[in-house]
């Protein structure tokens, strides 16, 4: 896997959603992108391939795969259209995984053959408006009462929450207090779209993944029955933290994804541009630009194919997933302001590729922990 040898079904996987990325997505991006509408015929043909099923079991209506098949098709799908692929990131590492990873056998069986075709979405309520990368500040409290939790708090910037195939949003929330160290229980969920007193708010007008399906959630005493607890009492917290450390690796893939589809660009427009009767790359100063674009692509892969190696081979991957995380999200938003500078006026025009993975690049470095965060996770494990 480091050496980019990836064995056959990886490779075919590969060319499929490239194929795909390049003859269904890539034509109706900018349509997309202009009218901030949500692709759903391309989310249908997502489903159809199998795409957010490629880590969940066949027991559940997935393929069988695993998380680096994920990865290598988010790397696919960023190169042309970031909305399409954290859509697809989301709905599988947000909305299916936690159910997968921490439900019972009964919530499995409801809730994740729909997630696995792609007919139904799921989000993942984390943050909220006075906790971040502070995620254990949550004010969102649950009480159980009468064989059934009543939510009342906020959520902020959920993906895949307010679509009209959403079928429910995963949320942490306080149920308790322990009694010995007075911290915070925080437990972990599953709140069904259209539960009375859950309401998914209007969707923001955000500078990128303008076709994305963000929101903020309020619960104004939302009633969910006892067994939609996720997993343990009180492990919601930790739960979502393991997720996040997977959540990463996708995240630099789809970063990966979008810094080549910059460096794409940028070689394609440097060869068959001229000015002064000679093609721009011919300049040194452009193809030494471009030769860095691809040096960072490069670093980006075999960072997160390296943090999925361990990741697949059952070891602790938090600070690979961090490394992975940090060095694709800047490679993402230094390829985007370099593929901008080469196009010059034509970076600046929105219809111009390039200049949708500018506007959309900037949140990489920000959504599923923050530069600082990887940073912070980092400088910890070298003792500092």
């Amino acid at each position: 896997m480091l050496e980019h040898e990836l064995d056959e079904s990886y490779q075919d996987l590969v060319q499929v959603v490239r194929e795909f990325a390049r003859e269904v997505v890539a034509p109706v991006s900018a349509h997309h992108d202009a009218t901030h509408t949500f692709p759903y015929e391309v989310v249908a043909q997502m489903g159809e391939l199998g795409l957010f099923g490629l880590p969940i079991s066949e027991d559940y209506g997935g393929m069988g795969g695993d998380y680096f098949a994920l990865a290598l098709a988010l790397e696919e799908l960023g190169r042309v259209d970031q909305s399409v692929a954290i859509t697809l990131e989301a709905g599988v590492s947000l909305g299916a995984m936690p159910i997968y990873r921490f439900g019972s056998e009964e919530q499995k069986q409801r809730w994740l053959p729909e997630l696995a075709a792609g007919t139904k979405l799921g989000g993942f309520g984390l943050t909220e408006p006075g906790a971040g990368s502070d995620a254990s500040a949550s004010k969102t409290k649950a009480v159980l009462q009468d064989g059934q939790w009543k939510i009342n708090g906020a959520k902020e910037f959920i993906t895949n929450s307010g679509t009209d195939i959403t079928s429910h949003v995963s949320i942490t929330a306080v149920t308790g207090q322990d009694a010995k160290t007075g911290a915070k229980e925080i437990s972990a969920l599953i709140v069904p779209s259209g539960t009375p007193g859950f309401t998914v708010e209007p969707a923001y007008d955000k500078v990128g993944w303008r076709a994305s399906d963000t929101h903020p959630l309020s619960f104004n005493d939302a009633v969910v029955p006892e067994e939609n607890l996720l997993g343990e009492r009180g492990r919601g917290y930790a739960y979502f933290l393991e997720i996040l450390d997977e959540g990463r690796i996708a995240i630099a893939a789809l970063a990966t994804g979008a810094a080549q589809g910059c460096l794409d660009e940028a070689v394609e427009y440097a060869k068959t541009r001229t000015t002064f009767g000679t093609a721009i790359g011919k300049n040194q100063a452009i193809s030494f630009t471009i030769a860095r674009m691809a040096s960072r692509v490069h670093s980006a892969r075999l960072a997160y194919y390296a943090a999925a190696a361990k990741m697949l081979a059952g070891q602790d991957f938090k600070i690979e997933a961090a490394h992975a995380k940090l060095i694709a999200s800047e490679a993402a938003m230094d390829n985007a302001r370099d593929a901008t500078q080469v196009f010059g006026g034509y970076g600046f025009i929105n219809e111009s590729l390039v200049a949708r993975h500018y506007r959309d690049s900037k949140i990489l470095e920000i959504g599923e922990g923050t530069t600082e965060v990887q940073l912070m996770l980092i400088a910890r494990s070298l003792g500092l």
